[in-house]
């Protein structure tokens, strides 16, 4: 406990936050008795069973003592298996939806049906109020209007769209996703000059920060649009059908990209690309290989947070230029993508300056400290390159790697940073904050855009964050 106190202590320091006090290590070490004594317990369970188990084919079948032991481990092996993916995960997961539905069917306070035409769930939309879900009411619902934009910017605005498809706006994705496609007709979202799909998480939500920047970015000239697949937080998500959000984001993606690729090239707009955590890993899964987003014309592509087994993500770091680090790869010498720790506005923009990257732009913000980043089963018996190298900027150096015992450490920092990534410091961890706004600055700036033009939208976010408000709770 004591080494465990200094190394938090270490960590609370790079993070710029208080640690624990003295209460909290008191409260771990009663946490850990208890946990090691139920560990202790279900060992004597599983011991006692293999042996029964060995005694019983002892002697009605004389086997040998080591053969009865081996088909006995076998035996409970497979039966605690079978509980495990049978009736436990089955078991969570069908509670966890009992939990999360009637949230996903709940309204926010204070947030009201949008009277703006651009907006999904207004009067004459495709995409109905009462369906959008908790999630896509918060999306709709918020977000910058013109007035506010022709303030910031100092010069006329559009009113931005946001289009949204809740789980009950229709009954399969293909239906979901013809709603999307009946609403980008309507809102007119192929004249806009930027138009972001983003696959959501697995509650459905759209970082507000993500898109007030690139809304803020083109005074309001674009169209974001989002579905959902799911009211579950994203780690039960991932737990109980990855594979989902994943078949959801590549329909997603090909459905919208082939209606825009029918539209003449000199008048459709720009088109980018966006997912955060999830939804990083839902939007890969459109892209068999890196040369797919160069053949479908995505000017800007930003991944934030992508989990470790996102296919693509994990195909380019092993696969990296030599003697860079896993934390911060290199890929074919960053000619269409590039990786960012996001340590700062400096950082990205360094990442971004060094030619040449002159094609469709692809940049991964990862910073060190994101376990949704580096939690693989891997860890339970593997070293990891990023354990080899030096830390990142926000990674303690005391860190170090030990069979199973890392993959547990990782796995707690998992959960608690996914389940509340705003607790975490804004920087760190799975919470990029306004790192996402140098993001958007690094690969879809639109032209004569300035290092001030990026400050001033920094302010006006932060200035919303502080008051606070059902956007960003």
């Amino acid at each position: 406990l004591v080494p465990a106190a200094a190394w938090q202590r270490q960590r609370s320091a790079v993070m710029g936050v208080e640690g624990p006090g003295t209460l909290g290590y008191l409260r771990t070490l009663a946490v850990a008795l208890v946990t090691g004594g139920l560990l202790v317990g279900v060992a004597r369970v599983i011991k006692d069973a293999i042996k029964f188990l060995a005694r019983v084919m002892i002697r009605r079948w004389d086997v040998n003592d080591e053969v009865a032991m081996f088909v006995g481990t076998a035996i409970v092996v497979v039966l605690i298996i079978m509980l495990v993916n049978g009736v436990l995960v089955r078991g969570f997961i069908a509670g966890a939806r009992t939990v999360f539905q009637p949230q996903n069917a709940s309204t926010r306070p204070g947030i009201e049906q949008p009277a703006e035409p651009e907006r999904s769930g207004s009067r004459g939309s495709f995409a109905r109020w009462d369906t959008l879900g908790f999630q896509g009411r918060n999306f709709v619902a918020t977000g910058p209007h013109a007035a506010e934009l022709t303030q910031l910017n100092g010069r006329p605005a559009k009113e931005p769209i946001r289009i949204y498809a809740g789980l009950q706006s229709a009954d399969t994705d293909e239906g979901r996703i013809a709603v999307l496609l009946s609403e980008l007709q309507r809102t007119k979202a192929f004249e806009r000059r930027l138009l972001v799909i983003i696959p959501t998480t697995g509650t459905g939500w759209v970082d507000p920060v993500a898109a007030r920047s690139i809304e803020s970015m083109y005074n309001g000239d674009t169209a974001l649009v989002a579905m959902q697949y799911s009211y579950l937080p994203s780690w039960i998500s991932f737990l109980a059908d990855q594979q989902k959000s994943v078949e959801a984001g590549k329909a997603m993606v090909e459905a919208i990209h082939g209606r825009w690729q029918q539209w003449p090239a000199d008048r459709r707009p720009r088109l980018a690309l966006y997912g955060e955590s999830l939804g990083s890993m839902a939007g890969q899964g459109a892209f068999g290989y890196l040369p797919d987003v160069v053949d479908m014309n995505f000017s800007s592509v930003l991944w934030v947070g992508p989990p470790n087994a996102s296919t693509l993500w994990r195909a380019l770091t092993a696969r990296r230029d030599p003697d860079t680090p896993e934390i911060q790869p290199r890929y074919d010498n960053g000619r269409t993508v590039r990786f960012a720790q996001a340590a700062g506005p400096a950082e990205i923009a360094g990442v971004a300056a060094a030619p040449p990257w002159e094609g469709p732009r692809v940049l991964y913000l990862q910073h060190p400290s994101d376990p949704v980043v580096w939690w693989t089963p891997d860890l339970l018996f593997e070293k990891p390159d990023w354990l080899k190298e030096p830390p990142g900027f926000d990674r303690s150096a005391a860190m170090r790697w030990y069979p199973i015992v890392t993959f547990l450490q990782v796995s707690a920092d998992m959960a608690g940073n996914v389940t509340n990534s705003q607790g975490t410091p804004t920087g760190h961890g799975h919470n990029y904050g306004d790192g996402q706004l140098d993001g958007w600055v690094a690969v879809a700036a639109p032209a004569g855009w300035t290092v001030e033009d990026t400050e001033r939208v920094r302010r006006a976010l932060k200035e919303l964050i502080a008051a606070g408000g059902p956007e960003f709770q």
